[in-house]
């Protein structure tokens, strides 16, 4: 059994393609390549792939501090094409920031016996930075690489960057 995964988090139409509903910017396309690699290099040794979907329904509370975004079987909440899941990884749906708010990601984790976990994706300053507290709290080792995340606002990105580090205790590289 593995004992490490990777979380990727929200790599979807309305972040990441410049039609999307909350389009992250070029950053959160740039970080396409590197997070490629990493889904390769974790399926060829066997490691599992995780992806986290943020997944709304029409009418989603959310909305009223967002513009409506991925709702769930609309194009935008869609996986992007560079990074779509294959046979074997697992797609968990998520209704809030982090990646543990009424989902099994936490069953999931424990099942797999997974202790170590590589996190990537967007947007750094929310669902990636809830779902690294969410992970640290439940005494997982946790890896953010800064070539794997981006945010809307480069400010936020280096405050979420230095907070997992510092109080969460991610080691950021």
């Amino acid at each position: 059994m593995p004992s490490k995964a990777l979380i990727v988090v929200d790599m979807l139409n309305d972040f990441v393609d410049e039609n999307g509903a909350l389009y992250c910017g070029k950053t959160a396309r740039a970080i396409i390549p590197f997070i490629k690699s990493r889904i390769e290099h974790y399926r060829k040794v066997g490691d599992p792939v995780i992806y986290l979907q943020d997944s709304h329904a029409k009418n989603d509370k959310e909305f009223e501090r967002f513009p409506e975004h991925c709702v769930t079987g609309t194009w935008g909440h869609e996986i992007i094409p560079e990074l779509a899941p294959a046979p074997g990884d697992i797609v968990v749906q998520k209704k809030r920031y982090s990646g543990f708010f009424e989902t099994e990601l936490g069953d999931l984790l424990t099942r797999m016996n997974i202790h170590n976990i590589e996190v990537v994706g967007v947007c750094t300053s929310i669902c990636v930075m809830d779902t690294v507290g969410g992970l640290v709290n439940r005494d997982y080792d946790v890896v953010v690489p800064k070539a794997g995340v981006a945010d809307f606002d480069p400010e936020f990105h280096e405050f979420a960057l230095k907070r997992m580090g510092e109080i969460y205790g991610a080691k950021i590289i």
